[in-house]
């Protein structure tokens, strides 16, 4: 296949959120030090260069053979959660990393790349049934009951965690792959309403620190000094910033601490702060860039699996993006979900150049269109 310029399309905007990302990083630790020991500006630099070598790996490595490991992945992911659970650390009311040496792992990064190679491989195979034997669209159990089986047991544990922001992504991420697949309409439909009936159940389930989120995202002002404050903060920093922000290593709300957080969850306020609105539509154009690519190669691709595996990807990488960004503005509730590739974090840094390196493989190998 002949190469064009659009095939480095993907590795250029990595680099491009990656670079917004260490600069945005730098400054948000700039007072205390960038370059003293254990800073999260150097972690980051080393997770983005082992990012790159993954990338590198998975893009050249076919992702068809990716199936013969799909499961003892999978499997493998779950065993992690499980230990979480038993041995995890405890930061911030969840209980989700579990300590490797210097490195904080966290399973639930890697649960979503398991359920989204699963789901693709399953919906994917079910596609193929349906076209051989021509019997139309998935049935409610072949389309919604057997593939949410095969993500249950990861959800329930990542519930438990608790990390209802993954949680989030894994359920929308199922429903939509059904819905790509053929599945009818109205057997989402009644999913969604039933998942809406029993939703009030679950708040006797939540912990205390999860209600007085939901109750700060219903109402701003309901705790300022608490569970509020961070999205107070937020707020302010992104509004300080205008339309061209105050400048980079010129952010009151990073320079002084006064945003929690401000080098993991709530990047984009530090982000915003200094770039302004003009800075923050530049990030959201790149990433509509990364998502658009992710769905072209998709719906260019012959090969069921990696049509199904592209589109997971960039579902997961928007819903990502949307939940954070929204979050950060007070729009969603705060759920703990990092953004890619700009969040500083290991685990997720990992497994969103993993993601992109399957990407860019099936770009590679995809035998449909330009």
């Amino acid at each position: 296949m002949k190469t064009t310029i659009k095939d480095y399309l993907i590795p250029v905007l990595i680099l491009v959120i990656t670079s917004l990302s260490l600069l945005t990083l730098y400054s948000a630790v700039y007072i205390k030090g960038p370059f003293k020991e254990g800073s999260v500006f150097i972690r980051q630099l080393t997770w983005i260069l082992l990012g790159w070598f993954t990338y590198f790996v998975f893009s050249r490595l076919s992702y068809r053979r990716l199936i013969n490991f799909i499961y003892p992945f999978y499997f493998l992911v779950i065993f992690f959660l499980l230990l979480v659970l038993a041995i995890g650390m405890m930061r911030l009311g969840a209980q989700r990393w579990i300590k490797l040496w210097w490195f904080n792992f966290q399973p639930s990064e890697f649960a979503k790349l398991a359920v989204i190679l699963v789901l693709s491989h399953y919906f994917s195979r079910k596609s193929l049934s349906d076209i051989r034997l021509d019997v139309g669209k998935l049935s409610f159990g072949k389309g919604i009951i057997y593939p949410f089986l095969l993500i249950l047991l990861p959800f329930g544990l990542i519930v438990k965690q608790p990390d209802l922001g993954t949680a989030l992504i894994l359920l929308f991420v199922f429903l939509s792959m059904a819905y790509f697949s053929g599945v009818k309409m109205r057997y989402i439909t009644l999913t969604l309403a039933a998942g809406a009936f029993i939703s009030p159940v679950f708040w006797h389930f939540l912990k205390d620190y999860q209600k007085d989120r939901l109750l700060v995202f219903l109402n701003p002002n309901f705790d300022p000094l608490g569970a509020g404050y961070t999205i107070i903060q937020s707020k302010i920093a992104i509004g300080s910033g205008r339309l061209f922000g105050k400048g980079w290593l010129a952010g009151t709300q990073g320079q002084l601490n006064f945003l929690p957080e401000s080098h993991t969850d709530f990047i984009f306020g530090i982000f915003g702060e200094e770039t302004g609105f003009a800075g923050a539509l530049l990030l959201l154009g790149v990433y509509y860039l990364l998502f658009r690519k992710a769905f072209a190669i998709s719906a260019r691709t012959d090969d069921h699996f990696g049509k199904f595996l592209a589109f997971a990807i960039g579902l997961m990488f928007a819903m990502q993006v949307y939940i954070n960004i929204s979050m950060t503005q007070g729009l969603s509730p705060v759920v703990g979900l990092p953004l890619p590739l700009m969040s500083y974090g290991g685990s997720s840094m990992l497994v969103s150049f993993i993601s992109l390196g399957i990407l860019q493989n099936i770009n590679r190998r995809r035998t449909q269109g330009p």
